[in-house]
């Protein structure tokens, strides 16, 4: 959404202008494509990862203006509620010893953020959702103390209209209410940047959207919500409603919801950016300065800031975004699908994975997107969140024959994905020990059935059985997960169970 979002009043002309407005940065957009004044390809990749604030019982903390001012490092900044921090890496070239480097500046900067964190009995924990948050710590008071959150949630509270409901049917059944957004805080994510051309946009967002299913089959690592078991990989479910902003009579209509996996495969950046427009009313129509157009005329580089505004706004699972570097324009397709954590090894080998695999199947001559339809990608991706690792996938048979297949996600990423991705760093030109380091780590995921999630629930199953009640099972569990997480061996190595025999209190 950008770090510049001010309060201010908003009244009808402000909505009218701003509409007028983000259509002149579409315009823009356009003309800026038709021109060809973009980036030249350079490679670029960034990581984002968001964190969980917790204590040492495993409970989250809000306290990261506390724990910020410690760190005191512009590479970790707010993120929506007060346990949530966001950490970013800075951009690199795709290519050498890159993998490595993303895992020691990630070691680097989480064991710096951690220790800075224990100065005020807090801890890091990176997981795609905390176990032991309750109802109670989701609510609009915990929200950060940021202008442009507090304007976002009272945008989409006043587009809804009423309470937003949750309702996720999973291995347990979750049902209950929010008057804010503040659940959407308990979704905490990993965002994979790729710069890439116009005229490569289109192959490269077709094909993370065909793979997304596979990126959460091997990585959920959401299981648990407000003490609940549920599919897992809670987030996608949880972002919709938490930022759900139709009432049921327009969810009766088929009116899109703002958190979206899409409806089809597209032919340019823009078609994503048009859609965003057409389809989403604007929540926060804040009017920039700069008339786009004018820039233009001039020669100039427009900011396009309601256009780019606005598509923050509208929650793609892989989304486009527009951006300037040294005065020059650039794309980037911004992959938003995987949870955090496990560990820093786990998260390098999905950012292997998926870099080496969408940069094999985007040169494919007969696309795996001209095979597979986009609603068997979408309900690829539905299965997954809800299976992880023993999810079912739809997808194109080899051979002559055509025609898709019904195959476990496992043997699909070992027999097909996996050599493909491989493919993909060697044409990036990723040092071969590294590729088979990080991919390896997939690997022995898939033969041992293993990701953060089954990992949480097994061993939340195992503290049951011990005796310990629900509450105390689950903060268990994230005591343990978080002890694991920072000793940084790969989750498929994880021993199954709490440390010692687990006695209950009494």
């Amino acid at each position: 959404m950008g770090e510049k979002v001010v309060a201010g009043a908003v009244d009808l002309a402000d909505r009218r202008d701003y509409r007028h407005k983000v259509r002149d940065c579409l315009a823009g957009l356009r003309r800026l494509l038709d021109e060809k004044r973009f980036d030249r390809p350079r490679n670029l990749m960034g990581l984002e990862i968001e964190l969980n604030l917790a204590g040492p019982d495993g409970t989250p903390r809000m306290m990261n203006a506390e724990v910020l001012e410690r760190i005191a490092s512009r590479d970790f900044q707010t993120e929506l509620a007060m346990f949530n921090l966001e950490v970013n890496i800075a951009p690199h070239p795709l290519g050498g010893r890159v993998l490595d480097q993303l895992a020691e500046e990630l070691r680097t900067g989480l064991g710096y953020a951690h220790r800075k964190a224990n100065e005020v009995d807090a801890g890091i924990v990176m997981i795609g959702i905390l176990p032991t948050l309750g109802a109670d710590d989701l609510v609009s008071a915990n929200l950060s103390d940021v202008d442009r959150y507090t304007l976002l949630n009272d945008a989409i509270v006043a587009a809804r209209g009423e309470d937003f409901v949750l309702d996720i049917d999973g291995v347990e059944r979750l049902t209950c209410a929010s008057s804010s957004i503040a659940p959407e805080a308990a979704c905490t994510s990993v965002q994979l940047h790729l710069q890439v051309t116009p005229g490569r946009f289109a192959d490269v967002w077709n094909a993370a959207q065909a793979v997304a299913a596979v990126q959460i089959a091997l990585g959920a690592n959401s299981p648990f919500l407000f003490g609940r078991e549920l599919w897992r990989e809670s987030r996608p479910p949880l972002f919709q409603q938490s930022t759900d902003t139709r009432p049921p009579e327009l969810q009766a209509q088929g009116v899109r919801p703002r958190t979206w996996f899409g409806e089809r495969w597209i032919d340019s950046a823009y078609d994503l950016f048009e859609e965003n427009l057409r389809y989403f009313p604007p929540l926060l129509p804040i009017l920039d300065e700069e008339q786009p157009l004018d820039v233009l005329d001039r020669g100039g580089v427009p900011n396009l800031a309601e256009l780019v505004l606005h598509n923050g706004t509208v929650y793609r699972w892989n989304r486009p975004v527009y951006g300037i570097a040294d005065g020059v324009p650039h794309l980037r397709v911004e992959n938003r699908v995987l949870p955090a954590g496990p560990t820093v090894t786990d998260v390098i080998a999905n950012v292997a994975f998926y870099y080496g695999l969408v940069r094999t199947l985007a040169d494919d001559p007969r696309p795996v997107w001209s095979r597979l339809s986009f609603d068997a990608a979408a309900r690829n991706f539905d299965a997954a969140c809800r299976h992880g690792i023993d999810a079912r996938l739809e997808w194109p048979r080899r051979g002559r024959f055509g025609g898709t297949e019904q195959v476990q996600a496992v043997t699909l990423v070992r027999d097909e994905l996996l050599p493909l991705a491989a493919a993909g760093l060697d044409a990036w030109g990723v040092e071969p020990a590294d590729r088979d380091y990080y991919l390896g780590v997939i690997e022995e995921r898939c033969a041992r059935r293993t990701n953060g999630a089954a990992w949480q629930a097994a061993t939340y199953h195992r503290a049951l059985e011990s005796g310990l009640a629900r509450d105390a099972a689950l903060a268990a569990t994230t005591r343990r997960y978080a002890e694991l997480m920072h000793l940084g061996e790969p989750v498929h190595t994880w021993p199954v169970g709490l440390p010692e025999p687990a006695v209950p209190l009494g």
